[in-house]
């Protein structure tokens, strides 16, 4: 494993370890809210990533990093609200975020975290030898998408444009999944 992907899975580790406080809470129809916090912080990622991703060639490399940490901590917010519209929030551990966060890009990486059960998906508490394992198998994935953001850094506006939009479907997919995992009542498997 690289550095810099080791670095990456250090990176996710720190960002999934303390759920952020939510913003928002719980309301009577969780499934419009929630859609409408997903709409505004897939804009808000959209502009952030294709901001970041601006600046031309080596410079724009530089901004690589900044760029996913901004999105992703946007994503994490955009979690712990969906788990608050939902009455939820008490549940969100390390392994429900890893899930929500990842689960669409790295989902091989995910397996030992959570399982399918009929349309149920149940995401169990790990222990931390586990979180560090899945969190750095998703930083070797996460390192392989990052040299595709460098490729977009050599043509600026085209380049800025395509990181925006992947931001904005990546930010959909993960408040999709924090809206699947968090509508359903017994889909987190707490120890007793």
């Amino acid at each position: 494993m690289s550095a810099q992907t080791g670095g990456l899975g250090e990176r996710v580790l720190a960002l999934v370890v303390q759920p952020p406080e939510p913003t928002l809470h719980i309301v009577s129809r969780p499934t419009d809210a929630a859609a409408r916090a997903i709409d505004a912080a897939a804009a808000k990622a959209a502009l952030a990533a294709g901001t970041l991703a601006l600046p031309p060639g080596p410079l724009g490399w530089a901004t690589i990093a900044p760029e996913m940490l901004a999105v992703w901590h946007i994503q994490r917010q955009l979690v712990a609200d969906i788990a608050a519209l939902y009455g939820r929030s008490a549940e969100l551990g390390p392994s429900q975020m890893l899930w929500c966060l990842f689960r669409h890009t790295a989902a091989q990486a995910l397996r030992d975290l959570g399982v399918r059960v009929g349309e149920r998906v149940i995401v169990r508490p790990a222990a931390q030898a586990l979180l560090q394992r899945a969190a750095a198998a998703v930083g070797v994935q996460l390192g392989k998408q990052a040299a595709g953001r460098a490729l977009a850094r050599w043509v600026p506006l085209a380049g800025a444009a395509g990181v925006g939009a992947y931001a904005w479907w990546d930010t959909r997919q993960v408040g999709r999944a924090a809206q699947q995992l968090f509508e359903r009542e017994g889909v987190i498997d707490n120890p007793v």
